[in-house]
């Protein structure tokens, strides 16, 4: 899930708050390079000894440009598994560096569905479901149901999909899961300023490593992700 908006990622990080990395497709992100999650990943094992990264399954899509380009029988197209992609590079780029690493890659698929309805989801699913049958009983088309300021309304489906709904790269939501992971201390001077303007900009609550690197420790990570789902 998470094909091309980042939102169940980014609350399940917050609601959890074991993640240190969020991927999500409304921002880019670079594997290689001083700034690339691979040089961050390993400073990140070599301080901590362990890490855990969600990703949703449209991120990093323009790291898969070699994946062929299909669609399914609706015509969405088909995303390269980002997953499988991360685990192999992972695993490829510590072997390379002579570093063990116990890599777990856990694709929840539908279990993200399946956590049973608490009692607030009974009532709302219940009055959800009441409220389309009164509209066609009124002789409404072409619309679906919403809630909003309190109240169940009736929104025209050329209104509801005229734009897609996705995460802010400068909205809070965002800025919350950088602060939640540690994030914005692995960002690049350049970024933090543009994203941090007048904090963090000389490094402010940042961990630094040393160059040293050990390299006969075993460190443990999860690759969470979620892929194949519509």
């Amino acid at each position: 899930m998470g094909r091309h908006s980042g939102f169940i990622a980014c609350y399940a990080a917050l609601a959890k708050s074991d993640a240190n990395y969020v991927l999500i497709p409304e921002v880019s992100f670079q594997l290689d390079g001083p700034h690339g999650l691979l040089t961050s990943l390993q400073e990140r094992l070599k301080r901590r000894g362990h890490a855990v990264i969600v990703t949703a399954e449209g991120a990093g899509q323009s790291l898969l440009a070699e994946c062929p380009k299909t669609t399914d029988a609706s015509g969405n197209a088909r995303l390269g598994d980002i997953g499988l992609f991360l685990k192999d590079r992972i695993n490829a780029h510590f072997e390379s560096q002579g570093i063990e690493l116990n890599l777990k890659h856990i694709d929840p698929s539908h279990l993200i569905r399946s956590v049973p309805a608490n009692p607030f989801d009974s009532v709302y699913s219940l009055r959800l479901t009441h409220n389309p049958v009164h509209a066609a009983m009124c002789g409404r088309t072409e619309m679906i149901v919403g809630r909003w300021h309190g109240r169940f309304v009736h929104v025209p489906i050329p209104l509801a999909i005229h734009e897609r709904n996705q995460v802010d790269p400068n909205g809070d939501l965002w800025m919350s899961v950088l602060e939640s992971t540690g994030s914005h201390c692995r960002l690049s001077p350049a970024v933090r300023r543009k994203m941090f303007p007048g904090f963090l900009a000389h490094d402010h609550g940042c961990l630094k490593t040393s160059p040293s690197f050990i390299t006969k420790t075993t460190f443990r990570m999860a690759l969470m992700s979620s892929s194949g789902l519509p």
